[in-house]
């Protein structure tokens, strides 16, 4: 009887070692989800989709360089909503949602080039003639994608949110399937898994286009702009394979 206790109890260990050392290179390869989301710029496209993001479990600091402007806001959506600074921003997310003027690109990289090395940037700006001159003609030659990654250097950067009016998404949101599908572009696996994540959260199917330079396919005044389409009708909009 004492043998065959030990011989139980070896097999259970010896199982629970092996389950322990299955699991391990998953656990290893597994990154701690973005639950901190910082929105820099809080105008239309920003608080809407940090709304959406509140409601949907996640912290969110709204950033301005004028945060009290933001104070009805955030005192509306209750406690996972926040008051800041970019600066704060930076510091406070685990990944930042990026929609201030495109021509604000370049000083904001600057400016910021610290805090952003390494930082996951879900980019969602639109270069516009009018607004952003100069800027709006390198993003037609280069590739918003491109030009964004110029003048954000050091930051892992995915674009998504970017291909319709905020009227649309709110619209569309967490709508009956098929839902709404939202195009993503990125060279860093984490920002895209991330920005995937933050498109399902929000009520809508992600499609990831291709690599950075992708994102020229859905930007402003490309065919990808401003549609609603379903996931397999904008996978083959964009020549995207099923």
């Amino acid at each position: 009887m004492r043998f065959e206790f030990f011989r139980v109890r070896s097999w259970f260990l010896a199982l629970a070692v092996l389950t322990g050392c299955l699991a391990q290179p998953a656990l290893a390869q597994s990154e701690t989800p973005a639950k901190k989301i910082g929105i820099i710029g809080a105008g239309n496209i920003g608080s809407t989709f940090g709304t959406f993001w509140v409601k949907a479990g996640y912290d969110v600091l709204f950033a301005s360089r004028h945060p009290e402007e933001l104070k009805p806001l955030v005192e509306k959506l209750g406690p996972k909503a926040h008051l800041g600074t970019p600066a704060e921003a930076l510091t406070y997310a685990d990944a930042v949602f990026l929609a201030v003027p495109y021509k604000a690109y370049p000083e904001f990289g600057k400016e910021h080039a610290a805090a952003l090395k390494g930082k996951i940037v879900i980019d969602a700006g639109n270069a516009t003639a009018a607004r952003d001159g100069e800027l709006r003609a390198e993003v037609d030659q280069n590739g918003i994608g491109v030009t964004s990654q110029k003048y954000l250097p050091e930051a892992r950067i995915a674009r998504a949110f970017n291909a319709a009016n905020f009227k649309v998404f709110e619209k569309n949101t967490g709508r009956p399937a098929p839902r709404m599908a939202i195009p993503i572009a990125g060279d860093d696996p984490k920002a895209v898994e991330t920005a995937r994540t933050l498109v399902s959260d929000a009520g809508f199917d992600p499609v990831v286009v291709g690599a950075l330079d992708a994102a020229k396919k859905f930007q402003m005044g490309q065919p990808g702009f401003g549609l609603e389409l379903t996931a397999p009708e904008l996978k083959e909009k964009l020549g995207v394979a099923p």
